[in-house]
C-alpha cells in the first residue's frame, strides 16, 4: 500500500510503499488483546507485600490458659484471627509476568500499526527536523496540525533536538522504532512514524522473525 508522506512544516515530500504485512493487516482485537495483558503483566511491580502470623513482631508467650477460662483455646496474639495478627494467604512480592511466544508479539505489533493504518491514524512525515527546537514552538506546531495524543517513532536513533522539545508536552511519546510496542501505539489517538521509523520498523518485521519487544 502507499502511503503519502509530509514534512514536519505539513509540506508534501512524495510517498512510500508500506508493506501489506506490516501495514495491510485486518485487525483482531485478540491478538492485540493479548500483547497488551502481556506487557502491562510485565510492567507491574510486585512488590505488595502483607505479614504473615510468622512475621508479625508480638510475644511469642501463650495469651492464657489452654483450658478453664469458659473461652476458645488460643496459644498465640499472631494468629489472623487477632486484631493486628499476620494475614492468612496475603499477598507477596512476585512478578506477575508470563510468557508469550515471540512471533505472537511481533503479529501484535504489525496488527497495532495496520490499526492506525486502517483507520486513519498513521502520518508519515520525513524526519523530524525542527527549525527551533523548542517545547512552545513544537506545542503550537502540534496544535496546528490538530495532533493531541500523539506517539512518534523515529529510526533507530531518535532526533535528539525533537524529543527534548516534546519532553515536557502532555499526551506526545517519542520513541525510537526498537521502542516501538502495542500498548503506547493503542493508547494514543495519532501515530506518526518518519521515513527512517517505517525502514527499520519493516527491517524487524520482516518475516516475523524477529523479536517485537514491548
Amino acid at each position: 500500500m502507499k502511503a503519502d508522506v509530509i514534512s514536519f512544516a505539513s509540506a508534501e515530500a512524495g510517498s512510500i510503499e508500506l508493506p501489506d504485512d506490516i501495514f495491510g493487516l485486518t485487525p483482531r482485537a485478540d491478538i492485540l488483546h493479548r500483547v497488551v495483558r502481556w506487557q502491562r503483566a510485565k510492567a507491574q511491580q510486585g512488590t505488595h507485600s502483607t505479614l504473615g502470623r510468622s512475621e508479625v513482631s508480638y510475644s511469642t508467650r501463650k495469651i492464657y490458659r489452654q483450658k478453664g477460662t469458659g473461652g476458645a483455646r488460643h496459644g498465640s496474639r499472631n494468629a489472623p484471627i487477632f486484631r493486628k495478627g499476620g494475614i492468612y494467604a496475603g499477598p507477596v512480592p512476585r512478578s506477575h509476568a508470563f510468557d508469550l511466544p515471540k512471533k505472537v508479539r511481533a503479529l501484535g505489533l504489525k496488527h497495532a500499526l495496520s490499526a492506525k493504518a486502517s483507520s486513519g491514524d498513521l502520518v508519515i512525515v520525513e524526519d523530524l527536523n525542527i527549525a527551533e527546537a523548542r517545547t512552545a514552538i513544537l506545542a503550537k506546531a502540534l496544535r496546528e496540525k490538530g495532533w493531541k495524543r500523539v506517539l512518534v517513532i523515529d529510526g533507530a536513533e531518535v532526533n535528539e533536538g525533537f524529543a527534548r522539545a516534546a519532553r515536557n508536552i502532555e499526551g506526545v511519546d517519542v520513541l525510537p522504532s526498537m521502542g516501538a510496542n502495542v500498548y503506547d501505539i493503542l493508547r494514543r489517538d495519532t501515530l506518526v512514524i518518519t521515513r527512517a521509523g517505517v525502514e527499520a520498523l519493516q527491517a524487524r518485521l520482516s518475516g516475523g522473525e524477529k523479536e517485537a519487544q514491548a
